[in-house]
């Protein structure tokens, strides 16, 4: 029984001083990666994201998507800034399509029915998003794969797996000893 002590007391050792080290290096990329979570669930609430502008035109044809994306890239050319698309959220029951561009976070929304700009906003949400995940990096390098952004979400991950792990054994591991303690005592007194 002793023996086995020495040894949850030697890997509880090993298991504090690895869970310190872990934690105190990524100790900076938590703090971004809550702080940045907590302000994307709250994005509606905090306005960084733009409102779906309404449209009441449903007696009007739909125009084509061809048509949007065609007025959606003159409008953003005439502003001096990249025309491609990233995607175009279209929501014919709404009347509107948003359209998202692939090296900037300007959204426009365009009326379905008369092809007109009705919003140009900034996607704060999505900045939020990148320095989160951490593809902020590949976008300001231009790195297509997203390298930097599978490595430090693969390490912020795994480091915080086993952050959780040791955690939970760095609080388990003395109550053993405890409990291994109390049944040498009782033994000794029987």
């Amino acid at each position: 029984m002793k023996k086995k002590n020495k040894n949850l007391a030697k890997s509880t050792r090993w298991y504090r001083k690895t869970h310190r080290i872990v934690a105190i290096s990524l100790l900076l990329f938590i703090v971004i990666m809550s702080s940045t979570g907590l302000l994307l669930a709250w994005k509606d609430q905090l306005g960084f994201k733009p409102a779906t502008t309404k449209i009441n035109e449903s007696t009007k044809p739909l125009i084509s998507l061809s048509e949007i994306e065609q007025n959606a890239i003159q409008y953003i050319d005439s502003l001096k800034l990249s025309t491609e698309i990233n995607r175009i959220d279209y929501r014919p029951r709404k009347g509107i399509a948003k359209v998202r561009f692939e090296e900037h976070f300007t959204e426009l929304q365009i009326n379905c029915y008369t092809g007109k700009i009705v919003s140009k906003k900034t996607r704060t949400a999505d900045f939020i998003e990148m320095i989160h995940d951490g593809s902020i990096v590949d976008y300001l390098l231009n790195l297509k794969a997203n390298p930097i952004k599978l490595f430090y979400s693969t390490v912020i991950g795994l480091g915080l797996l086993f952050i959780s792990f040791s955690g939970f054994l760095l609080w388990l591991k003395p109550k053993q000893i405890k409990k291994n303690k109390r049944l040498i005592s009782e033994n000794a007194l029987n």
